[in-house]
């Protein structure tokens, strides 16, 4: 597939999330609908990898400029953050390695699932 059409298969995923979202009772953000979806076409296969790969290696590529809107509007909201600076930093500084431990043992019991089922596909 060309690269305008893995763009339009994006976009059109992400097009019926924001669908999806206004339709919605309560309010949820039509970008993680737009990944679920994705994901779930790519697990049932009716989206192959191959599809959209050349577009998701520049997204993964570039991921860095992504992130500079938000630090912007950060700088916008720096004299809020001063304020705030000693709270902010010890969330951070407690929730970081949680997030790691937690991350590590979820892969670690993912191995071993997937170890067990390899050894015994009864199971």
């Amino acid at each position: 597939m060309n690269i305008m059409g893995e763009l339009a298969l994006i976009f059109g995923i992400c097009l019926v999330g924001e669908g999806v979202a206004a339709l919605l009772p309560v309010t949820f953000p039509a970008s993680v609908i737009s990944m679920v979806l994705l994901m779930v076409l790519l697990l049932t296969g009716v989206v192959k990898d191959r599809h959209i790969q050349k577009v998701s290696h520049f997204l993964v590529a570039n991921m860095a400029f992504f992130f500079l809107p938000s630090f912007v509007g950060l700088l916008e909201h720096m004299e809020l953050l001063k304020s705030q600076l000693v709270p902010l930093l010890l969330i951070v500084v407690l929730t970081t390695p949680v997030v790691y431990l937690v991350t590590g043992w979820t892969v670690q019991l993912f191995l071993r699932c997937c170890q067990k089922k390899k050894e015994d596909p009864h199971a």
